[in-house]
């Protein structure tokens, strides 16, 4: 993350795979070779970072808890530390199978890995068949939880903190909608490059402000933590806590655009994959960091500011409204302005969120529709209008039905990564062994 590794990138040579040959008339992967790429190791990272960080984070963590009781941090934990290994594999195969155009944008993620390394197995038409139906449901998704339902629960503690129904925005989701689509079509007209400029500043801004935020509350309840992380344990093993913290994470992924940390689910691959690398598991390494950033710090700071603050009683059934208005209330205990602090990061999350989702999003519509400029405009339009539409509206079944699509998107994926999963370890095997050779001449 830190690039003290990417000097070993512009030297030697690189044994090229099989997939770097042109398939079916698209251009050789030849950014593998020359090294090119859109975006750093860090860029990338922030990019995936700020469509995971978001409002799971903050109201999933809730839900999970007034499901399960305390018990459910633990599980949560569990699945972030497991989710490490699926998301490593993911987004090494989204290096390892990228495309370049002519002007050298790269097109990468679950559609491409799907059919070219299919293809490389024999397997043609399982291939194609999966990278379709996933780049179906990412549109969809993308549409959905990673744009309508973001905009819709930033507007609601936007209002909130505003004065509720006596808010001067109260009622006017369109015009906060308006201002979140002109904000979010000036960055993504640009790419995954103007993309990566905004996430790598935003992320740590607002992961910083919401932390700082937990840490005082943590801080100003010192004496209680050690109780709270025993309740975690001491919960973690009765039936509850156990159908709490799976229950909770798949309420956090069904409701908040993807699991928790989207290991599994494959879009941040499509992230990831543009990285200036000619070294796949590279940037896996890199992508592992997510899930532990997003659910084994967030989502545990979260809890245990719940729990201590006695926010969240097990058995409680919480919306996704009363979910972020009951972890802004816990961090009120700490200080009185807290909660506009929370409403700025999550309009953050949100925005951050969106942003990326966009890309994600164009990514799925380029792989079956093309990648001229039309097709791309006419992604982005549309992709403005749902944010107006989403802010506005109340969601329902329209969200149900979305957030249903990006769950969708973790069958054909996981079906690829296990396949493929010796190609990961090859390329594992070819990158250690790289360093190991450089750390012995420069030894």
């Amino acid at each position: 993350v830190r690039g003290d590794y990417d000097s070993y990138e512009t030297e030697g040579n690189v044994t090229v795979s099989p997939s770097v040959a042109t398939v079916e008339g698209d251009n050789p992967d030849t950014i593998r070779v020359e090294g090119a790429g859109e975006v750093s190791h860090f860029q990338a990272l922030t990019a995936a970072v700020s469509a995971t960080v978001g409002l799971g984070n903050i109201a999933g963590v809730a839900i999970a808890l007034g499901i399960g009781g305390p018990g459910a941090t633990f599980w949560m934990i569990l699945v972030g530390l497991l989710g490490m290994s699926s998301k490593f594999v993911e987004c090494t195969l989204g290096v390892k199978y990228r495309e370049v155009n002519a002007e050298g944008t790269i097109f990468g993620g679950p559609m491409y890995y799907l059919k070219k390394g299919l293809q490389e197995k024999g397997w043609h038409r399982l291939g194609k068949i999966l990278a379709v139906v996933f780049a179906i449901m990412c549109i969809g998704g993308s549409f959905g939880g990673g744009n309508m339902f973001q905009v819709n629960q930033a507007f609601k503690l936007f209002e909130h903190v505003t004065g509720a129904e006596q808010s001067f925005i109260a009622g006017k989701g369109w015009l906060f909608g308006l201002i979140m689509a002109i904000l979010v079509g000036i960055v993504i007209i640009g790419g995954i490059k103007k993309i990566a400029k905004v996430t790598d500043k935003i992320v740590p801004v607002m992961v910083v402000m919401y932390m700082l935020a937990v840490f005082i509350v943590l801080g100003l309840n010192f004496e209680a933590i050690p109780s709270a992380l025993g309740a975690i344990w001491n919960g973690a093993f009765n039936p509850q806590g156990v159908l709490g913290g799976f229950v909770g994470v798949l309420i956090q992924g069904f409701k908040r655009a993807a699991f928790s940390n989207e290991a599994g689910i494959g879009s941040a691959s499509i992230a990831h994959s543009a990285v200036k690398t000619q070294y796949p598991a590279s940037e896996g390494l890199v992508a592992l960091l997510e899930p532990f950033i997003d659910t084994v710090v967030v989502c545990t700071l979260t809890a245990l500011v719940l729990i201590i603050t006695g926010q969240v009683v097990p058995g409680m059934v919480l919306s996704d409204e009363e979910g972020v208005l009951l972890t802004a209330a816990a961090l009120e205990s700490g200080i009185s302005w807290f909660p506009y602090l929370l409403t700025l990061a999550v309009v953050l999350f949100a925005f951050s969120s969106m942003i990326s989702w966009s890309y994600y999003g164009y990514q799925a519509w380029s792989f079956l529709f093309g990648r001229a400029r039309r097709t791309e405009y006419a992604y982005k339009i549309l992709f403005c209008c749902f944010t107006v539409v989403g802010a506005a509206a109340t969601l329902g079944a329209v969200t149900d039905f979305s957030d249903a699509m990006i769950f969708a998107m973790l069958v054909p994926n996981m079906i690829g990564l296990f396949i493929l999963a010796p190609k990961v370890a090859t390329e594992l095997k070819q990158y250690k062994n790289v360093i190991r050779k450089k750390e012995r001449l420069e030894g």
